[in-house]
């Protein structure tokens, strides 16, 4: 398809105001953290590193973060097991009701984030009379990753195909054989692009968490919510929010990059 020249700069000028209204506030929150002022004042009329320098001694930030990578890396590997099984199951075999099935695994991340924080707080509270606890902050995260998980795993799988796999046996390798020298390497870029967005999902999440997690229990997040309307936190939370929009760009080029090694191989 080709664009006549207005075509293309219409097309440019929508990409240039998507791309504004996606990085400009972020980079709002970053210039926003160099400011003298304890207010969120804007513009900035000094700067300041003292901000940056005082987060690293909050003890509250530390605990928070530990936190929120502790129950991320938990949920994210749980996830991982539960979402590639479902998607090996899904993918090659086929049984009654394995569209429902497939469905339903879907539908925590389809939900309104408030309807699934409900639903789990009543199951722990009401139907399972469990005090909540980390375990349970873990468990309603490993629902909605194990969908991140399912998503990345079966796309790869049914590009992959079965056709080396059933090579691979035909040629007298068993199942495990088959499957750590052919399915694995071939699925490890989507496997672990997905872990990373699941560890991302996991990490962000505050509604789940604010009715699944108990008193002493604080995320990240959670601790950003609770500081942003408190005298003279401003500038420690916007230091924070900085920090994690600079950090995001690792795994988020690490997850690009593994799952164009994964496209890159279904080609092959």
């Amino acid at each position: 398809m080709s664009f006549s020249g207005r075509g293309r700069w219409a097309l440019r000028l929508a990409m240039a105001l998507g791309l504004a209204f996606i990085y400009v506030p972020l980079a709002v929150v970053v210039i926003n953290s160099f400011n003298a002022s304890t207010v969120f004042a804007w513009p900035p009329r000094s700067y300041t590193t003292h901000w940056w320098t005082s987060v690293w001694g909050n003890p509250g930030v530390r605990d928070a973060i530990w936190t929120s990578v502790r129950i991320g890396l938990i949920a994210t590997g749980i996830a991982m097991v539960l979402g590639a099984m479902m998607a090996f199951a899904l993918s090659r075999y086929s049984f009654f009701g394995r569209q429902t099935l497939s469905l339903l695994v879907i539908l925590p991340i389809a939900l309104p984030g408030i309807v699934t924080a409900l639903a789990l707080r009543t199951a722990f509270r009401t139907i399972l009379q469990v005090e909540l606890s980390i375990w349970s902050v873990v468990v309603a995260h490993a629902t909605f990753c194990i969908v991140v998980i399912y998503n990345n795993v079966i796309a790869r799988l049914r590009r992959l195909g079965t056709s080396l796999e059933e090579a691979s046996m035909d040629l007298g390798a068993d199942t495990f054989t088959t499957f750590a020298r052919i399915t694995f390497p071939n699925l490890r870029g989507a496997f672990f692009a997905g872990g990373l967005l699941a560890f991302g999902l996991s990490f962000d999440e505050i509604v789940v968490t604010l009715f699944t997690a108990p008193p002493g229990v604080t995320t990240l997040p959670i601790w950003i919510f609770q500081n942003l309307s408190r005298p003279n936190q401003a500038p420690v939370v916007n230091v924070v929010a900085a920090a994690l929009v600079i950090l995001s760009i690792v795994p988020i080029y690490i997850s690009q990059r593994l799952s164009g090694e994964s496209t890159a191989g279904g080609r092959i």
